[in-house]
């Protein structure tokens, strides 16, 4: 991301506004146990708050600049990171679900030019917000195992603001932003190894206003009560999106962990 943010005007900006992907994201279903708390009225809820150190690599353009290859490292997004919050929630009665999964993020930076000629500082912010809604249905239940079929709507907005300071460009500053549907299906499934212990995974496919849009993802919980649990894994992302010179090609992986909470 350092390298980046010297090579050129065009890069610094597509460099930071690539950051904003760290939590855009995406679907992230913390799948519950398959034996659950019942309510009187047969409804369960969660909530999960987590977190995602994910890199990020692609191709990225905005500001009617040229298009850049991206690759940078979580350590490397997390060093502009404003302010970064992830949740999902669900809601479920017998084999049917409802889900909401939420992220948003700011990244800010600022780096100078060469030579200073064009300017002396730029300064790049960007904001990032992914929601998705959906449903699921169990196609498989037993004593250990479940397997839900899923499918839902993801927006994605991403704005980014370009400022420039000193030489020809002093006090110039430009915005670019794009929102965006996709629709997706796909599958999540959890099994039981001990009352304790379970995997959980995902797998999600679809398009929209985004030629591909793609989330899969393995973990492994561990049910402290009947009420929190843990869950840690790895999780992949990616999204092609491209319009009027606005190009958002990227994947993002890296770790996952959360936190669910059942009630």
């Amino acid at each position: 991301m350092k390298t980046c943010l010297t090579r050129s005007l065009a890069v610094i900006g597509i460099c930071l506004s690539a950051g904003t992907a760290m939590a855009a994201d995406v679907y992230s279903p913390m799948a519950p146990e398959v034996q659950q708390t019942t309510t009187e009225t047969g409804w369960t809820f969660s909530f999960a708050p987590y977190f995602w150190a994910a890199g990020l690599s692609g191709d990225i353009a905005q500001f009617g600049l040229p298009e850049a290859h991206v690759d940078a490292s979580f350590s490397d997004i997390f060093d502009h990171l404003d302010f970064g919050a992830m949740a999902i929630g669900e809601a479920r009665y017998g084999p049917y679900s409802i889900f909401a999964d939420v992220m948003y993020t700011k990244i800010s930076g600022s780096a100078g030019t060469p030579r200073g000629i064009l300017a002396v500082e730029v300064e790049v912010s960007s904001e990032t917000f992914a929601g998705l809604l959906g449903a699921g249905y169990s196609i498989y239940e037993d004593n250990a195992a479940r397997i839900d079929l899923v499918g839902g709507m993801r927006v994605w907005s991403v704005e980014s603001d370009l400022s420039f300071s000193g030489g020809i460009l002093d006090g110039v500053s430009r915005s670019d932003e794009a929102t965006w549907v996709d629709g997706l299906a796909g599958f999540r499934a959890t099994y039981s190894i001990t009352p304790e212990i379970y995997l959980t995974g995902w797998g999600l496919v679809g398009a929209g206003q985004a030629d591909l849009d793609w989330d899969v993802a393995a973990a492994i919980g561990y049910r402290f009560s009947d009420t929190i649990s843990a869950v840690a894994g790895y999780r992949a992302l990616g999204v092609d999106y491209s319009d009027d010179g606005f190009v958002f090609d990227v994947v993002q992986q890296g770790p996952i962990l959360g936190l669910v909470v059942r009630f």
